[in-house]
């Protein structure tokens, strides 16, 4: 009989940086494939001065994002029309599937947030989206 394989700690030192699907520079953290996570991952995101994220949306899955640095306006919502911004020391809450760019007002400073995600895999369910010539309804690319 074979015993039961024990779950571990790992740990994951920050390696060099990664572009995201979203255009943004990533430093990665917790994910299926650094630290075996099965349900989640989190990771280091810096938007660089005046710099903006792709408009995108997270497939069924949910974001949860806590700002380090920096000042972040995040668009969301068809059209991404409704607006919020987050500081330093704010959490955001992204729903699964809502439409979102994230834009630094900053225009000499970077922002750095870490953000989190019920989804181990995470890149592989950022869908690109685009507004729609109406300004109405859903613009999945």
């Amino acid at each position: 009989m074979q015993a039961a394989s024990r779950p571990s700690v790992t740990a994951v030192r920050r390696h060099g940086e990664v572009t995201t699907r979203q255009a943004l520079p990533y430093f990665i953290g917790i994910s299926g494939h650094t630290a075996g996570a099965r349900g989640l991952s989190m990771h280091l995101v810096v938007i660089p001065p005046g710099a903006r994220s792709e408009p995108h949306h997270h497939e069924g899955h949910e974001t949860a994002i806590y700002v380090l640095h920096g000042r972040v306006e995040t668009r969301y919502g068809p059209g991404l029309s409704e607006s919020i911004i987050s500081e330093a020391g704010d959490f955001l809450f992204i729903p699964p599937d809502v439409p979102h760019v994230a834009i630094n007002l900053s225009p000499t400073e970077p922002a750095r947030a870490i953000v989190s995600r019920n989804d181990p895999a995470e890149q592989d369910k950022v869908r690109p989206y685009r507004i729609p010539q109406d300004g109405l309804g859903e613009g999945v690319a």
